[in-house]
């Protein structure tokens, strides 16, 4: 399929169907029942079982008559241990459907859950996209945070625990039937946590709103991401009880999901994921750090510094009769606001991260599957560069 001249070649197929609103997550069994679930399996966490969400799950999950079996053994940043555990248990409960309850970590275990219960095998055999030759089970994905965006996505992220590589294991197949955006699921978030996932919803829409592979159907997607999310976050964060918010905050961060399905992520994400790996950083901590120091790198490509000042302008960030340039910079300065306004650290050094570690994570971050749809090409050099200057605000040039 060619493109048409200025119109980059898509194939939009929406594999999920998004059941939005207040109260939705009482709907889980109804919509199993569709496809004549019978034995669940609800994946999540041990916050999640604390805060209540899971018994009122199981119990819509019962009173359409389905046995349930709850996995609470979901971690941060799940591991091949977590899915494989997950697995297990599946197994040994005969479960033909699979429901993720939580956020990014539940139903991206649950994901790698059913590429083994239904392909076999180990979860580096699925690394990459297209690898599970059979079907899989059909999943509900309930999201109970405002971030990763993977209720939309057809990826399971697993790091291996011997390398702490993040492993984006992708197919098709994989993709939720449904996701549930139930908005009162989380109100129970803590600050901290609406920040970090807040966060990240922004830098979804901000990334793949530029990277080479983004589409006009992804556009749409990035541009309505980001302005929800410049809108909502603020609010969320100062009134955490603001349910009309917290939905909008939900519906930004499943559409920068279906952005990153139709466009991949960038450098930023690349940056991000060996700070996590390495020192624990939290990934929306560690993205949104890097994120405006990645746009400023970006920016300065014609290209690419067009689509971003086409943001700003869209959010009002900057002025009509603004150059490129200073479009491109009050775009990073409301992330580097964002931050702020979240209480999250603006550098490295804050963190804790030593200055001698750089040269590692540049060499790691170059290695990083969404570097390479990164709109401008960045190497090990680059990175180096990009750590350098968010290591303690060094300015550009």
């Amino acid at each position: 399929m060619n493109a048409i001249e200025g119109t980059a070649a898509f194939d939009f197929h929406p594999r999920t169907r998004i059941v939005f609103g207040a109260g939705c997550a009482g709907r889980a069994g109804e919509l199993a029942r569709e496809w004549s679930a019978r034995r669940v399996l609800l994946v999540t966490d041990a916050g999640i079982v604390r805060a209540g969400h899971v018994e009122r799950v199981r119990a819509a999950l019962v009173s359409a008559g389905l046995h349930v079996t709850v996995f609470d053994g979901v971690v941060e940043n799940p591991t091949t241990r977590e899915v494989e555990a997950c697995c297990a248990l599946a197994r040994s409960a005969g479960v033909d459907t699979l429901i993720g309850l939580g956020g990014g970590s539940s139903l991206d275990t649950a994901k790698g859950c059913n590429f083994i219960l239904t392909n076999g095998g180990v979860m580096q055999d699925y690394w990459g996209v297209g690898r599970a030759a059979r079907p899989m089970l059909p999943m509900i994905a309930i999201p109970t945070t405002a971030g990763t965006g993977s209720e939309c996505q057809s990826f399971a992220l697993i790091t291996d625990p011997a390398t702490h590589q993040k492993m984006a294991c992708g197919d098709p197949k994989a993709a939720a039937r449904v996701a549930l955006l139930d908005p009162t699921l989380t109100l129970t978030q803590p600050r901290h946590v609406a920040a970090c996932t807040g966060i990240d919803t922004v830098a979804h829409a901000v990334e793949s709103a530029v990277t080479a592979q983004r589409t006009p159907i992804s556009r749409l997607f990035s541009r309505e991401a980001f302005l929800l999310a410049h809108d909502h976050l603020p609010r969320v964060l100062d009134r955490g009880d603001d349910l009309a918010s917290r939905g909008r905050m939900q519906l930004a961060a499943a559409f920068g999901g279906l952005a990153i399905e139709n466009s991949m992520l960038g450098a930023a994400h690349s940056a991000a994921n060996p700070l996590t790996a390495h020192f624990g950083v939290v990934h929306g901590q560690a993205v949104g750090l890097m994120l405006p120091w990645v746009v400023r790198f970006n920016g300065e490509d014609a290209e690419t510094g067009r689509e971003y000042a086409s943001l700003a302008l869209l959010a009002g960030l900057a002025r009509a009769d603004a150059s490129t340039g200073q479009a491109v910079e009050a775009l990073a300065r409301r992330i580097e606001a964002l931050l702020d306004h979240a209480g999250l650290a603006r550098t490295l050094a804050a963190l804790g991260i030593p200055r001698d570690a750089l040269p590692r994570l540049a060499d790691e971050a170059a290695a990083q599957w969404t570097a390479r749809f990164n709109p401008r090409p960045v190497a090990a050099a680059d990175f180096l560069a990009l750590y350098e200057r968010a290591f303690t605000q060094r300015p550009v040039g």
